[in-house]
């Protein structure tokens, strides 16, 4: 009989386990391989199957005994098992019946008190046991609540020997032999030890009845106190006895174990009296320092993932899913942990975007380039356009992380054309700083060609920015970028950029600005008195930090410049559109920013920026002297011309552009001859003619007269040396007696009466309206 058993019971059974107060014996097992023939382990061998199949973990419980009652209640026990699916039911797997013995395959478990004893975990009121107690008994708690309420059934025999432990650290319950739909039913018990689990009313002559969950509470009571005493229940005399039981735990204790069956509470009441709602995922993360290991990986990070996969709780589960993330190797972090970041980047709650772009620091280190890409790439930037500043900046400072992983496409062109947007046009000064400060950390991920033409574009901006910390951070990022420059454009394009905030306003940027100046003048010094390191220092120009793939052929710069085309000279002009011309097309489409009302509309907000600042001074010095203030303007606007049409600015979005805009400021009767050799403005891209309104009305002191004086102070300008030497000389004097001409006394004395014209027809208006003058900004 047991050769055919042997053959028939797919099962190894192995040792025994203790488990003396149960009709059933515990036995370790494992599954067993029916190999049919030779071809089938050739088969299993190859796919490496064999060993995976052979050694699932089981328990089997056997219940042997020639008394039929005995058997009787194992085979109930079995059939109620199968039909009660539940976490915290024990898991039936299999089972196989004789006419002397019952054979049951679970999940592999451990009897409670023994898995207490195994683990270590003797419940001394430490913080660990008191969690891992609290969560076990939540559990047993949420069976039974199911059994009673759900199944309307009674355990009636609720004890440490019913539960079970699985590898997980899972109590389930089990023991079946006496369930019931009856409320009244009184079990009579097989072996005798069990007899002091019975509820008093199970020994007294009282005809009142409890409810169908009355048993399985005192049952409840009894476990409590055996998990804190870790030790079975010797008399019922011995539940009095509360001094190792948690004093927060004891009043429901209390209740369990009372004698009245009616004032026994609800399962489902326990559970929502000892629950805090809200607050159980707010306050996992500390909890989990508390909980063991092999738990935190095996059974909660399994319950929390599926938990975001099927639930709305969305971003409090990302805190504890990282945290947990923190215990796994490599090859576990990729299999559970990224697949379910991948996901949870496409979420459209902010909450979630926002927990992922916070961890994106300990989350970079996981993630191949090829998901960062593929899949995480395309999410990640909708953070920059978002509506939310914190999603915004995060969403920066995730750059910084992903960099290095970044391919050439979205480093070099996606990541900047953001950035540049970010830059210039972003409400937020906390935002534009972090923008520069991480462009520069990133500097050397960035293409050799890259860096050429964008770097010096991007920090020169953010020093003619209104927000102090700006244009420290712009001052300081091309500190520490130092490398990444020739010293030609230390020269031209570095060194007079830092000397202008020399005089800022505020004691911290001009502190940097000549700590930085002195770095780079000590740079040119060096190849001055020693012209064989330039090779040396210039050596990372053209060096890559990083291998991207995917290069293209060609890079047209960080963004198209309206402003550097304005300022370049006719000859250049001509010469420049005409090799740009081919690839024009291809240059906007590949930064993203070549829309002609984009760029317009980003130049205008710029100033915008700038008008409140730096020019407020100009225009009550203007008010106070208009014919001294006109003509330091215009010396200082040809003296920008003349280093413009060097090339200045060249690869500048924005350099000197307010400037450029005041030479505007004449009288229609100064008015030159038309060039027909220049260009208009329509022809550089503005998106309107000049006939029609400003394009930046938000610029101070603009008047109505005509831009063809530009052409004349362009075309004037050419003839002059632009060299340093030529600022303070001929071109200066030139000026000078021009504008101490006739003809200007006549344009100021016009102008003036044009103002008074204009201040009595707005007092005249204000009298009509009878109200307050609305607050506004006046444009002349």
């Amino acid at each position: 009989m047991w050769s055919l058993f042997s053959r028939t019971f797919p099962y190894e059974v192995q040792e025994l386990l203790d488990n003396s107060s149960s009709i059933w014996k515990l036995h370790k097992g494992k599954k067993k391989v029916n190999i049919v023939d030779d071809k089938k382990l050739e088969h299993l061998i190859t796919e490496n199957a064999l060993l995976e199949d052979n050694g699932e973990e089981v328990s089997v419980f056997i219940c042997e005994g020639e008394s039929a009652t005995t058997l009787d209640l194992a085979k109930g026990s079995v059939k109620r098992l199968k039909t009660l699916k539940h976490p915290s039911v024990l898991k039936f797997i299999d089972s196989w019946e004789s006419e002397k013995s019952v054979h049951l395959v679970t999940e592999s478990v451990l009897p409670l008190l023994q898995w207490m004893s195994v683990s270590g975990k003797q419940l001394e009121n430490s913080s660990v046991d008191l969690a891992l107690a609290a969560w076990g008994l939540l559990q047993i708690t949420q069976g039974l609540s199911f059994m009673n309420n759900d199944g309307k059934l009674s355990h009636n025999n609720i004890n440490c020997s019913s539960v079970f432990v699985t590898q997980g650290g899972e109590w389930k319950i089990f023991g079946l032999e006496y369930t019931s739909t009856d409320p009244s039913y009184t079990p009579v018990k097989v072996l005798p030890q069990l007899s002091v689990y019975d509820p008093p009313e199970v020994h007294s002559n009282s005809k009142q009845k409890g409810h169908i969950w009355s048993s399985d509470m005192w049952g409840l009571g009894c476990l409590i106190w055996e998990v804190f005493n870790n030790k079975p229940l010797d008399q019922s005399v011995s539940l009095q006895q509360t001094s190792k039981i948690p004093k927060s735990l004891v009043p429901t204790y209390m209740e369990l174990a009372g004698a009245n069956p009616i004032a026994r509470p609800n399962p489902k009441d326990i559970l929502s009296k000892l629950r805090t709602r809200g607050i159980f995922f707010s306050n996992l993360p500390d909890k989990l320092n508390n909980i063991p290991e092999f738990i935190n990986k095996n059974k909660i990070l399994p319950a929390l993932l599926t938990a975001h996969e099927f639930s709305n709780l969305g971003s409090v589960l990302l805190t504890p899913i990282f945290k947990i993330g923190q215990l796994l190797e490599a090859n576990e972090y990729q299999t559970e942990i990224v697949p379910c970041v991948v996901k949870m980047f496409s979420s459209t709650d902010r909450a979630t975007r926002l927990k992922l772009l916070q961890q994106i620091e300990n989350l970079a280190d996981h993630l191949d380039a090829k998901t960062v890409n593929d899949q995480i790439f395309q999410p990640l930037v909708t953070g920059f356009q978002d509506t939310n500043p914190t999603i915004r900046e995060h969403t920066v400072k995730a750059v910084l992380f992903l960099a290095p992983k970044l391919n050439y496409n979205n480093l070099n062109v996606e990541v900047l054309k953001h950035f540049a947007k970010l830059q210039s046009r972003d409400d937020q000064g906390g935002i534009r700083t972090n923008t520069t400060v991480c462009l520069g950390k990133i500097a050397s991920c960035l293409h050799p060609d890259t860096r050429q033409k964008c770097l010096v574009s991007a920090f020169t901006r953010a020093m003619r920015d209104h927000f102090p910390p700006a244009r420290v951070a712009g001052v300081t990022a091309l500190g520490a970028t130092q490398q990444f420059y020739p010293l030609s454009d230390v020269a031209s394009k570095i060194l007079p950029a830092l000397s202008h905030l020399t005089l800022d306003p505020e004691k911290t940027v001009r502190d940097c600005a000549f700590r930085v100046l002195k770095g780079f003048l000590g740079k040119l010094e060096k190849v001055s008195e020693d012209p064989s390191l330039k090779e040396v220092m210039e050596k990372e120009v053209a060096t890559a930090s990083f291998s991207l793939s995917s290069s293209p052929s060609s890079w047209s710069g960080w963004a198209v410049s309206i402003a550097s085309k304005f300022y370049k000279g006719p000859a250049i002009q001509a010469k420049t559109q005409q090799e740009q011309k081919p690839n024009s097309d291809s240059a906007l489409s590949a930064t993203g920013m070549g829309s002609k009302n984009e760029t317009s509309d980003s130049a205008a907000s710029r100033k915008h920026d700038y008008s409140n600042n730096s020019w407020n001074e100009a225009k009550v010095n203007e008010k106070s002297n208009p014919k001294v203030s006109s003509v330091s303007k215009a010396l200082e606007n040809i003296d920008l011309l003349d280093n413009v049409g060097d090339g200045w600015g060249e690869d500048d979005e924005e350099w000197g552009c307010l400037e450029v805009m005041d030479l505007n400021i004449n009288n229609s009767d100064m008015q030159p001859e038309t060039n027909s050799n220049l260009s208009t403005t329509s022809s550089y891209g503005w998106g309107k003619s000049s006939s029609t309104s400003d394009d930046f009305p938000s610029l101070p002191l603009r008047t109505g007269y005509s831009k063809t004086n530009t052409s004349k102070l362009q075309t004037s300008n050419s003839n002059a040396d632009s060299s340093w030497g030529t600022w303070d000389d001929a071109s200066n004097i030139k000026v000078e007696k021009d504008f101490d001409s006739e003809p200007w006394n006549e344009s100021r004395k016009q102008r003036e009466e044009k103002k008074l014209q204009r201040q009595k027809e707005i007092e005249a208006k204000r009298a009509a309206r009878g109200g307050p003058m609305k607050l506004g900004t006046r444009k002349f």
